[in-house]
């Protein structure tokens, strides 16, 4: 159905609104199509707002085509700054990394000179350089190597969400939160017609987007397909302290440390992620988190443990994104992905395009849904 032809737009259920939600929204509203946002809790405030939020893709080498599409999305994040703009939520500056033993710096390096090979930008700093230019408040060891990758950033994604569908709806979307979705509606031909709330509504609709997250699998459910997910569950603690002493995202040894407004901080570690399903509890895994920080950031010592959770990322089974229609259910898509925060800004576009348009963008080729197959 074209929208801004003499028919009416196409209406189309955006099924959890995290940030990929969010984008894929807002880019279906500015382009004249009928969205109604549906979340069976409140926007941005599941693992988008519970995510280390680093926009990057020197953490994405394993293949190239992820690589380049991680690219996409820092680019598209600087885009979106310029058109939405960048208040509160957009934070440049670059992000740090160094290591704590002779293997994991070697890895380190290694890594560092493939991205440079690909164009990406890298530069290699000692721990001393690094106190006197970037970061005063750091213990790294004055002859330690430090990654610096200054085109890297970090999101608030709760306040990315937040200005997305706002604008989203001025521009005419409708918002079901605190709504769960309970059946999607397939017509004789195979297609979707149909989306069904917890609140007894029906909704007529020409297309949804299965943008869930943690709870795509059950979404699929709906419609009989088989979305095989990870269970990988991650920690994060939010420490509040009267002034926060660093200025970038960072990746020390045994933690990750970023900012988090003007008196907040995030920290996570896949060490402590490990932990988990031992059974610690979460309040011994934020004081871990806590204690680590406060190694690498001595002035964090009268910080205090604001908030921890314990959130399950979206990690389709064989670990890159699942993006696109299922083929043999026209009108359904899916919008799920790990990296969600760097991904969210080009994904929301191409794939707002593949639904108005009928055309698939190469950069999507190599994340096509129906690798799973039914």
């Amino acid at each position: 159905m074209s929208v801004g032809s003499a028919q009416r737009p196409m209406r189309v259920a955006v099924i959890g609104v995290g940030v990929l939600g969010a984008c894929v929204g807002w880019n279906l509203s500015r382009h004249g199509a009928d969205v109604v946002f549906i979340d069976a809790g409140l926007p941005g405030e599941g693992v988008t707002n519970w995510s280390f939020s680093w926009v990057n893709a020197s953490n994405k080498t394993v293949r190239r085509s992820y690589f380049d599409l991680n690219v996409a999305g820092m680019a598209a994040h600087r885009e979106l700054a310029e058109t939405i703009g960048p208040d509160p939520w957009w934070h440049p500056g670059g992000h740090l990394r160094w290591a704590g033993d002779p293997a994991a710096e070697a890895k380190f390096l290694e890594t560092a000179e493939l991205l440079a090979s690909w164009d990406y930008r890298v530069e290699v700093h000692t721990g001393d350089e690094v106190r006197r230019r970037l970061e005063p408040a750091l213990t790294v060891p004055g002859r330690t190597p430090v990654l610096f990758y200054p085109d890297e950033a970090w999101v608030h994604g709760r306040h990315l969400v937040g200005r997305l569908v706002d604008r989203a709806v001025e521009s005419g979307a409708e918002r079901r939160f605190d709504t769960a979705v309970r059946d999607i509606g397939i017509a004789t031909d195979g297609s979707v017609r149909t989306v069904t709330l917890s609140d007894g509504s029906r909704l007529d609709v020409d297309a949804v987007v299965n943008s869930a997250g943690p709870g795509a699998s059950q979404v699929a459910g709906l419609i009989t397909r088989h979305l095989p997910m990870r269970r990988e569950p991650g920690v994060v603690t939010r420490i509040g302290c009267a002034q926060v002493p660093v200025h970038r995202a960072m990746h020390a040894p045994h933690i990750e440390i970023r900012p988090d407004g003007d008196a907040s901080m995030v920290l996570h570690s896949r060490e402590i992620d490990a932990l988990i399903d031992t059974g610690e509890e979460s309040a011994e895994l934020a004081r871990l988190l806590h204690e680590s920080a406060r190694r690498v950031i001595p002035e964090l010592g009268n910080s205090r443990i604001a908030q921890t959770r314990v959130a399950h990322r979206p990690i389709p089974a064989d670990g890159f994104p699942s993006v696109g229609e299922v083929p043999s259910v026209p009108g359904y898509y899916e919008a799920v992905s790990h990296s969600g925060i760097t991904l969210g800004p080009v994904i929301g576009r191409l794939l707002a395009s593949e639904i108005l348009t009928g055309k698939r963008d190469e950069m999507l080729a190599d994340f096509r849904p129906e690798r799973f197959p039914p």
